[in-house]
């Protein structure tokens, strides 16, 4: 049985954020764009990505990275370039045959040739014999030519080096795009990241250069005063607390402070509630904002997990222990999030009916299922959508 671990708020936002990243628009109460709000103007303006040489690199002073080819894998970049495939594949976490998309980043573990000496031109454009003659023994005798060879110094790509960022167990590509106060976007395009701008534990992420300060931004006025766009959420932090009222079709019930007793909880799902819970079982951890943006429920592994209300499959992700995680769109920008699950049965970008089954529950210790109720990514109580 699975220890149980119970679901870190910070990382599901990230991992909603980077999941609807494909979605055409999420719009938030007072029409705020989330999912199209990685150009905004409050990120510092970056420059391009430099171009590659013809072999893919490019070459800072103190590093160099690799433009990964379709269908190219760790081993087949590191024959390409003379390196060592196990070393390179350790430099990025991955293993050897992993397969890497056209357009990926890879950092290299150690120095290559410049592309004139690859070539074997010395400088004015001659044939260069020496180091032709030197490369082609070293491959008669099965080495790599970057053991004997001494290769001149790489001509650095012009501009600023850019700073390296190792990305860390929780981390997204949103969260990192905020901590640089870059646009994610830009990451991406430096990076070669997929659509899903999909990023992994222990990569190493170029941040683009800036080429100048962040405009200022104008006062943003506070909710509740006239504001119409309140200021997007970070997916790198848990959400601030605010009283948010429920639908209208649903009573009002204050949460507690602290998780109220699971014997005092509801325990079974009502067809006229606004939503359905979505597995039997008590409640077992409540919701607290900023520690537990959601409800846990207790329920034996295996135990099926269903739609709480007719929607669309969003996305279906996995988090930072590939447990898969399911986000469903239903009317009125509410979405629903199901997490600690296995075996899932359904496809991102289907509609689901109200009680559709999606997935299990995970086996744990305890065995439990983690339900979050939002307001386009803002988090609300569950409970007064789940009360009758």
């Amino acid at each position: 049985m699975t220890p149980f671990r119970p679901v870190r708020t910070p990382f599901v936002l990230a991992v909603l954020c980077t999941a609807l990243a494909g979605c055409s628009t999420l719009t938030l109460p007072g029409g705020y764009d989330l999912l199209n709000s990685g150009d905004d103007t409050a990120h510092v303006p970056t420059a391009p990505r430099p171009e590659p040489d013809a072999r893919g690199v490019i070459s800072y002073p103190n590093y160099q990275v690799a433009v990964a080819r379709p269908g190219d894998t760790i081993a087949a970049m590191a024959l390409r370039l003379g390196l060592d495939a196990s070393a390179l594949a350790r430099k990025n976490g991955l293993p050897e045959d992993a397969a890497l998309h056209g357009g990926e980043l890879i950092l290299l573990s150690s120095r290559v040739p410049d592309t004139a000496a690859a070539s074997g031109l010395a400088p004015g454009g001659t044939v260069d014999v020496a180091t032709l003659a030197g490369s082609a023994l070293d491959r008669a005798e099965g080495k790599p030519a970057s053991t004997i060879v001494t290769a001149p110094a790489p001509k650095p790509a012009s501009g600023s080096e850019p700073r390296r960022h190792v990305v860390k167990r929780g981390e997204s590509a949103y969260s990192i795009a905020r901590t640089y106060n870059v646009s994610v976007k830009a990451l991406g395009d430096w990076n070669g990241l997929d659509s899903a701008l999909t990023v992994r534990e222990g990569q190493t992420l170029l941040i683009p250069v800036a080429t100048g300060p962040a405009p200022v931004q104008p006062a943003v006025t506070a909710p509740g005063a006239g504001s119409t766009a309140p200021e997007p959420p970070s997916a790198a932090a848990p959400q601030p607390d605010e009283d948010l009222a429920p639908v209208a079709s649903a009573p009002v019930i204050e949460a507690p402070a602290e998780p109220a007793p699971a014997a005092k909880q509801q325990t079974a799902a009502s067809d006229t509630s606004r939503l359905l819970q979505p597995v039997s079982g008590k409640i077992i951890r409540g919701y607290a904002p900023g520690k537990n943006e959601g409800l846990d429920f207790g329920a034996a592994a295996g135990a099926p997990v269903r739609a709480a209300d007719a929607g669309t499959v969003a996305a279906i992700t996995r988090d930072t222990d590939q447990v898969p995680i399911l986000v469903l769109r239903h009317d009125d920008n509410l979405l629903t999030v199901y997490a600690n699950v296995d075996n899932v049965v359904v496809e991102k970008g289907t509609r689901v009916s109200r009680g559709q089954r999606l997935a299990s529950v995970r086996a744990a210790d305890p065995a439990f299922l983690h339900f979050e109720v939002r307001k386009g990514f803002e988090s609300v109580d569950p409970l007064p959508y789940l009360a009758n």
